[in-house]
Order: structure tokens, then C-alpha cells, then sequence
């Protein structure tokens, strides 16, 4: 068996937490160290009775957090030997981002805001530098999308197709890297937008204007639809993320 990480340093992390949600907050105050990095994989959190006395919440609300953490893939709990941050950091991302959207997150709030930036500057690049066959794998993706009916799967796969073959048109390659390394947000954004009423078919006329702009050759009509979806989008996440707290089922973008 491997040794462990060498153990960081839990000081910020166990300060009493003063919220009454004290799941959520428990949840959140681990998400957030493990989202900077400062817990590794493999690191062994500090011992139930420790976190609870630190944290100055009943233990039965860290055994909560840890569970949910745990669910989420984020932890991994062993029986007689405690809490343990999980390998595989490449898939936590899109579990951080919905934990992170279910609390309410800031840091989802900054992710958003710069993805919306970064798209208008792609469609506008990509309506700028757009040639050859470029137009038509634009085309191809929104007509999986079309043909997706009620596959939500397959939906998602051909929007996200759509959003990154856009980024590779605007031929940036920081900007295309950016936007890859981001496809985690897409997909968990997008996962959301099942149960908000009209969803999919904004999203396709959305699309349709974005496809109709890169194909004129004209930049800021690509910038503006770009823009506008994206405004559009992060209505339907927000509207899906108060439709939860008010305990309904939600959808995003």
C-alpha cells in the first residue's frame, strides 16, 4: 500500500462554522480547499469527532457532509479507517461545479461569467476565420442536436459538440484550450436544462443564430448571438437553481 500524502495543513479549514446550514456549509468548507487544491488525493480527512468539535456543529451534520461528499464521488469513506480524498482529480470538476451550484457557489458565479466572455470572443473569431468545411461540422452538430428529440444525452453531446467545434474554427489555440479544459461546466450546465419549459427549443434557435452568423462571415452579428444565448442560458440555469430551493426540480442551459 502506498504511503499517504504528507497531511496539509487543516487550520482554515477547521474554523467554526457560523451558518445554519451546517451540512451544506460542512460540504462546502471541504469543497472549497479540495477545489484550491489544497487537499490531494488520497488525503485522509481529520476524524469525525475532530471536524465536529472544530467546526462547532453536532457531529451528526459532519457525518451528513461526508456523506453527500461521498455520494458525489468527491470522498471516499472506509469503514475503521475514515474519509479519503478520491484519485481521479480529472473527474472532479463537473462534481465540484454541481455541488457548487447547488450551494450557490461564487466561484460558479466567476466560471459562468468568464465562459460568457470566452464564447462571444470564439464566435466572433470563428466568423472571422471561418473556411472550407468549417461551416458545415457547425451545421452537422446542430442537426444532431435537432434530431436528439428526447434523448437528452445525445442533446447535450451535440450542443457541447457545437460550443468546442466553435472554438476550434476561431483557429486561438489558448482560447480553444481554455474552452476544452472548461467542457466539465458545459456538460454539468447543460445536464440541467431538462425540466425548464422551453429549453431546447431556445437552445436551437439560439444556435440557429449563432450558425447563421459564423456563416455570413459576420463577426459581430456572431458576437451579439453568441452573447444573447449566453444570457439566455444563464437565465434558465439561475431560474433552474431557484426552482431547487423552492423544491422543485430544475434545468439550466
Amino acid at each position: 500500500m502506498s504511503a499517504e500524502p504528507d497531511q496539509p495543513n487543516f487550520t482554515a479549514l477547521l474554523r467554526p462554522v457560523v451558518r445554519e446550514s451546517s451540512v451544506s456549509e460542512v460540504a462546502k468548507r471541504l469543497l472549497d480547499h479540495l477545489s484550491e487544491g489544497h487537499l490531494k488525493p488520497g488525503t485522509r480527512l481529520p476524524a469525525e469527532r475532530q471536524l465536529a468539535e472544530a467546526l462547532n456543529v453536532a457531529r451528526s451534520s459532519v457525518r451528513g457532509a461526508l456523506s453527500a461528499l461521498d455520494v458525489l464521488g468527491i470522498i471516499e469513506i472506509r469503514p475503521g479507517s475514515g474519509s479519503y480524498v478520491r484519485a481521479g482529480t480529472s473527474e472532479f470538476l463537473p462534481r465540484a461545479i454541481n455541488w457548487g451550484l447547488m450551494l450557490g457557489q461564487r466561484r460558479t458565479h466567476d466560471l459562468v461569467e468568464v465562459r460568457t466572455f470566452m464564447e462571444a470572443m470564439s464566435a466572433r473569431l470563428a466568423a472571422e476565420r471561418a473556411e472550407g468545411t468549417d461551416v458545415e461540422r457547425l451545421e452537422a452538430h446542430l442537426e444532431r442536436m435537432r434530431e436528439a428529440g428526447g434523448d437528452v444525452t445525445a442533446f447535450i453531446d451535440a450542443d457541447i459538440a457545437f460550443h468546442l467545434e466553435t472554438a476550434t474554427i476561431a483557429r486561438n489555440t489558448v482560447l480553444s484550450d481554455i474552452l476544452h479544459s472548461i467542457r466539465s461546466l458545459l456538460q454539468v450546465w447543460m445536464e440541467r436544462a431538462g425540466d425548464i419549459e422551453g429549453t431546447v427549443a431556445g437552445t436551437l434557435k439560439e444556435h440557429g443564430a449563432i450558425l447563421q452568423a459564423i456563416r455570413d462571415r459576420d463577426p459581430q452579428a456572431a458576437e451579439r448571438a453568441m452573447a444573447e444565448h449566453m444570457q439566455c442560458a444563464s437565465e434558465r440555469l439561475w431560474s433552474s437553481l431557484s426552482a431547487e430551493e423552492g423544491g422543485a426540480s430544475g434545468g439550466g442551459a
